[in-house]
């Protein structure tokens, strides 16, 4: 019977912290996805918003602060992609040093199951080495029925 991998606690647990850094790469993925929207939408806006044709001072006035309140939005919406995209960066970081340790393990676990293959043959090739040597072997017990 094979003897089971020492470490399959400790590669669980890094499994686990894996998905957990998957999880949380995924997650600043979105969060970056939806900043990209935001700005595109704010972006979209800001270039449909036209002064007025022929208009008094007040709506050139409002027209004008529409214009530099979406352009403030835009430039806080391109800050968020940036720092969304900080975040991707980070976690894909993360997750790359998680999935490291992880097959570091898994590398350990694999020259485990050779090992205990290889010494589960030996075994079964001694014990088929018997019982060839006792068939062929005229004075062995047994033999004299």
């Amino acid at each position: 019977m094979s003897r089971p991998f020492p470490l399959a606690g400790l590669l669980r647990v890094r499994a686990l912290a894996e998905d957990t850094a998957a999880a949380e790469l995924a997650g600043a993925r979105r969060e970056e996805r939806a900043a990209h929207e935001r700005a595109a939408r704010t972006a979209e806006v800001l270039g449909a918003a036209r002064p007025p044709g022929e208009a008094d001072v007040a709506a050139w006035q409002a027209a004008v602060a529409a214009r530099l309140s979406l352009s403030a939005l835009l430039t806080e919406d391109v800050e968020r992609v940036r720092g969304a995209q900080d975040a991707v960066e980070r976690r894909q970081e993360d997750w790359t040093a998680a999935r490291i340790r992880t097959r570091a393990v898994e590398r350990l676990r694999d020259k485990h199951d050779v090992a205990e293959r290889q010494q589960e043959e030996r075994a079964e090739q001694a014990v088929l080495d018997e019982v060839a040597a006792r068939s062929t072997d005229p004075t062995a017990p047994g033999e004299d029925a």
